[in-house]
């Protein structure tokens, strides 16, 4: 008798164990309780990257698939199946619907395989494609903002032809890149050369173009003979008087604003780069390069420029707090330059109108100094999509709404840098490919400069 129930305990206790592991063996490898036997349809996301002719399709894992089904149809019930969707089938979790027509609706829905079973069909999810594009409107962006300049980066390789009918369509104001700093103009000590930037400052004005003059001092741009000067500190300080004297002396009444000094706070903390320039003129040497600049032309604007002045709040207010200082102290200074390297997706409007206020509240001026808009942030594309080239359009109209939206005695410019995307200095700056400029390689105009003029507007 004994026996016997210790027989039945047993058997007992076996079936439970076989039902906790069929149990277990139902579930899914994503945790999910799928009945024995049971083919579950998959969860489809709502489709993304949509555009005139195509949009993406990602969904959820299923545990046992073989392959999934894709249904595109124009109608809801799906009796109009859209070739070659009538099902398309495939092993993978993301798939891009192409060949569609533009501004149309679709609507999608599929099913998981297991080998010759077919689940019930999953969550249904609707996407309506792009219309047609049409001609981007090519409105001269200097006609439309009337009340501050339009300013363009160039390069003397770059004032003729295409480039030449563009600068002087569009723009009121133009920047050197790179060739008005320290180490083109002054390469060889006591010997200057003043070839390229005569060229850009005569250029605007055979053109009727404002000159916005970049930059007196940059520690990315010091002669090699600067960085290793070999006589005493006040010697150099001298030396550094007498060549801002003489740059700024040669384009005085020419030259309508400087940066005088260019990217002198640490990122993230807001503390002076031990450049060079302070390390033999001291703390103070960015008020004495603005009071000899101020000395060598009494009219001529001057700016403090830096890059992520609107995402890097020590580097803002370390810039702001040297302003007030100036200010107070009657030490020259007339504008924040924020260089507004920037991207479709960052940083957001209010980011950017909080930092632009903190300089406007000041009464000083404000230049939206070097302008580009990454599309490819991440890497991840190969092309400007039409949703992409969209994005950036946006993004473009909000930084112009922004700076239009300022107080009329805090505007004075609003700088893109560079014409057309494959010239861009970020391809080489990142090491991938970007569109982040307002012109195609034709020099036709993108979604880029049509979101310029919305933002003027």
């Amino acid at each position: 008798m004994k026996e016997n129930m210790i027989r039945s305990a047993w058997k007992q206790g076996w079936v439970l164990v076989c039902a906790v592991v069929l149990m277990v063996s139902a579930c899914g490898e994503d945790g999910s309780k799928e009945e024995a036997g049971e083919l579950l349809p998959p969860t489809v996301d709502t489709p993304t990257d949509v555009a005139g002719d195509q949009f993406v399709l990602t969904w959820s894992k299923v545990t046992g698939a073989t392959k999934f089904q894709i249904e595109v149809a124009i109608d809801e019930d799906f009796s109009q199946l859209v070739e070659p969707y009538d099902p398309w089938r495939l092993n993978a979790t993301r798939f891009t619907v192409t060949e569609l027509d533009y501004g149309t609706t679709y609507y999608v829905r599929m099913r998981t395989e297991r080998d010759d079973e077919l689940s019930a069909y999953s969550n249904v999810v609707v996407a309506t494609t792009l219309d047609e594009p049409g001609p981007e409107p090519t409105t001269a962006l200097k006609e439309v903002a009337t009340t501050f300049a339009v300013g363009m980066a160039v390069q003397t390789s770059r004032l003729t032809g295409e480039h030449h009918e563009v600068l002087t369509r569009e723009f009121d104001q133009i920047t050197a890149e790179w060739e008005m700093k320290m180490s083109v103009m002054y390469p060889t000590e006591g010997v200057y050369d003043f070839t390229r930037s005569d060229q850009i400052v005569e250029y605007g004005e055979a053109n009727d173009i404002a000159i916005h003059g970049h930059a007196l001092i940059w520690h990315s741009s010091t002669p090699t003979w600067v960085e290793d000067f070999a006589g005493t500190n006040e010697e150099f300080e001298a030396m550094v008087k007498e060549y801002i004297t003489t740059v700024v002396t040669r384009y005085k009444g020419r030259v309508r604003s400087w940066d005088v000094v260019n990217e002198a706070f640490q990122d993230g903390s807001g503390q002076l780069r031990n450049t060079v320039f302070r390390q033999k003129m001291g703390d103070d040497y960015i008020e004495k390069c603005y009071q000899w600049t101020r000395d060598a032309d009494p009219d001529v604007l001057i700016f403090y420029n830096d890059y992520n002045m609107t995402t890097d709040a020590a580097k803002l207010k370390a810039s702001l707090d040297m302003a007030d200082d100036f200010v107070a102290r009657d030490v020259p200074i007339d504008g924040i330059g924020f260089q507004m390297h920037i991207a479709y997706n960052g940083p957001d409007r209010a980011t950017i109108e909080g930092a632009a206020k903190k300089v406007t509240d000041r009464d000083l001026l404000l230049h939206f100094s070097e302008l580009d808009i990454r599309a490819n942030p991440n890497d991840n594309m190969s092309s400007l999509t039409e949703q992409r080239a969209i994005d950036q359009q946006a993004k473009y109209k909000e930084v112009v709404e922004i700076y239009n939206a300022i107080p009329e005695t805090s505007k004075f410019a609003l700088t893109v840098w560079g014409m057309i995307d494959s010239e861009t200095w970020l391809t080489d700056f990142h090491g991938y490919v970007d569109w982040p400029l307002m012109y195609n390689d034709d020099f036709s105009v993108k979604k880029a400069h049509t979101g310029f003029l919305q933002g003027l507007e």
